[in-house]
């Protein structure tokens, strides 16, 4: 990491849009393993865009990940979160010109069959990261943190839920005419409304 002088990014589930911009930088691209968990964040909550407006899905996480490593946090998988959030996702997104087009790609992960598969949150997000980057057909060089980088996630990569920090280009979005464009919403919000025109906006 000391090679490089970028900031590393947070690990994401379905990440914003401007997350996966950065992804789209020349450069190499790091991902900080070495970091506090935090909650409430990126990591594993992801905003889309529903009929009553943004919505948050989160990805529940044993009681002890507060004082854990971000690469040591495993996922509780107590609940029926991974169906709850496919339904959010169906609701949302099934009358979007691409949700069909991408479903069966995406499913798995929302899938109780083998709910052991991902044991620990890090891996499940970066699984999901690439799956999205050969959907968008985006081939960033990604490498991963071996300590911790003091002040090396700046808000922009660590956003609470709700906060916005950049400005966006509007796209198509399935609730557009209800609730207006809607910027920085998770990656799957481009993928499903813009489908393989979402690299050419990132």
């Amino acid at each position: 990491m000391e090679s490089n002088s970028r900031q590393p990014l947070s690990t994401t589930y379905f990440g914003p849009v401007q997350w996966y911009q950065r992804l789209c930088q020349p450069e190499q691209v790091w991902i900080e393993r070495w970091e506090s968990f935090q909650k409430q964040t990126l990591r594993n909550r992801c905003l889309i865009a529903s009929a009553n407006g943004v919505q948050a899905l989160t990805v529940p996480v044993e009681h002890s990940a507060g004082n854990c490593l971000v690469k040591d946090v495993r996922i509780s998988d107590h609940g029926n979160w991974r169906h709850l959030h496919w339904n959010a996702l169906r609701s949302a997104y099934g009358k979007s010109p691409f949700f069909d087009y991408y479903e069966d790609d995406l499913h798995p992960f929302f899938e109780n069959i083998h709910p052991n598969r991902w044991a620990y949150l890090f891996d499940f997000n970066e699984a999901i990261r690439e799956k999205m980057c050969e959907l968008i057909d985006i081939h960033p060089v990604v490498s991963y943190t071996t300590t911790f980088v003091q002040g090396g996630l700046t808000d922009a990569e660590a956003l609470p839920v709700g906060e916005m920090t950049a400005s966006f280009k509007p796209y198509y979005q399935v609730w557009q005419e209800k609730h207006g464009f809607l910027p920085n919403l998770s990656i799957l919000d481009l993928l499903f409304n813009m489908g393989p025109e979402s690299i050419f906006y990132l």
